[in-house]
């Protein structure tokens, strides 16, 4: 098994090994099953003797039972000391520990068969032990395999999911910036406060902007850094834009994907509130229900068709690809136009909706 990927690995983070985790029950009971079928094909195989068939259905499933099991524990004990060798020798090693067990395990199968008395040949003995190591030796060698090609694909889904993630946010950068660093401008001498406010609010923003793309944040976080660059665009469009934050009990430490929220209150004043003389309000409402928080953000557009720019929908596309990434198909993101207003609904799933609340004012 080639190790070339291990070699970038934590030594320490037993996630990155590839063997599954068989102290869990689920792989506990795949193991059994597998077993179990190796003992039906075993059985099934010669049909030399059909009247015995059951018995020997039934001492071969106790054997094959006993070295499955007993594999499957040392393998559980041992992992997080193999987690610390790259896959190559962690593989080895679990290959001959497979073996060990299969050796040790025929021997007291055999030292049993003795003790009470059944006679078997010498020759018997020989064929047993070696019967039982091709047929470990085999069905281990195939095992390990399929565990490391599914460690390959995870990792290569895993890479290739980070680099879609640092591209989408890559796109996605405030576009403000210029008519954000005129109205500071303008404030600097006439309202100094406000002019140092908006420029910490900027820098907060940006600051967000250019965190790594797999970096999450809690919910609360997301709010605070909407509500920020609406205060920076409320210097710019005074009393035209009006904002309502609508927001039940929500699960505040909720951890989502950074700038989900700030791209869409960008696109509601870029395509909404600007195209209007006398501007407009933007509503933002927040819902937990049924294990699925609900975001919801409104804002008014124009009925001449004439000024109604849709946009290529870079930002929409790209926070509906990272909401899947992060969350599954169960996550989405969904747009309704009508004729004098713009709904966009973003929907994730969550373990539970605890009772948190946060007042967020503008």
């Amino acid at each position: 098994m080639n190790d070339h990927n291990s070699k970038n690995i934590p030594s320490n983070s037993v996630d990155r090994l590839f063997l599954p985790d068989f102290c869990s029950i689920r792989m506990v009971f795949a193991v059994m099953m597998v077993a179990q079928l190796l003992a039906f094909i075993l059985v099934l195989s010669p049909i030399q003797n059909p009247d015995n068939l059951w018995d020997e259905l039934g001492i071969l499933s106790l054997f094959i039972q006993w070295v499955a099991l007993s594999s499957t524990a040392l393998l559980c004990t041992s992992r997080r000391w193999l987690a610390r060798l790259n896959n190559t020798p962690a593989g080895i090693i679990s290959y001959i520990l497979v073996l060990l067990v299969t050796v040790i395990l025929s021997e007291c199968t055999v030292w049993i068969i003795d003790y009470v008395g059944l006679e078997k040949s010498a020759e018997w003995h020989a064929t047993f032990l070696l019967r039982n190591l091709v047929i470990s030796a085999i069905v281990s060698a195939i095992a390990l395999r399929l565990f490391y090609l599914q460690h390959e694909q995870r990792m290569h889904q895993e890479i290739e999911s980070n680099a879609r993630i640092q591209a989408l946010q890559a796109r996605i950068r405030p576009h403000f910036l210029f008519n954000s660093m005129n109205t500071i401008a303008a404030l600097i001498r006439t309202q100094p406060d406000h002019a140092e406010k908006a420029v910490e609010d900027l820098s907060e923003l940006f600051r967000a902007s250019l965190n790594d793309a797999s970096h999450m944040v809690t919910l609360e976080t997301e709010f605070e850094t909407g509500h920020r660059y609406l205060e920076i665009e409320k210097l710019r469009l005074g009393d035209r834009l009006q904002v309502e934050w609508v927001l039940d009990a929500l699960p505040m430490d909720l951890q989502v994907p950074a700038l989900i929220l700030q791209p869409l209150l960008e696109n509601a004043i870029y395509h909404g509130i600007e195209k209007l003389p006398d501007g407009g309000l933007i509503k933002i409402t927040g819902t937990c229900d049924n294990n699925c928080l609900k975001l919801m953000i409104t804002n008014p557009v124009t009925s001449d068709s004439s000024k109604v720019h849709i946009g290529n929908r870079i930002a929409m596309n790209n926070i509906s690809e990272r909401l899947q990434i992060t969350f599954g198909q169960k996550s989405n993101l969904n747009i309704t136009m009508l004729e004098h207003q713009c709904d966009v609904e973003i929907n994730i799933p969550v373990a539970s909706c605890r009772q948190q609340t946060k007042e967020v004012t503008s």
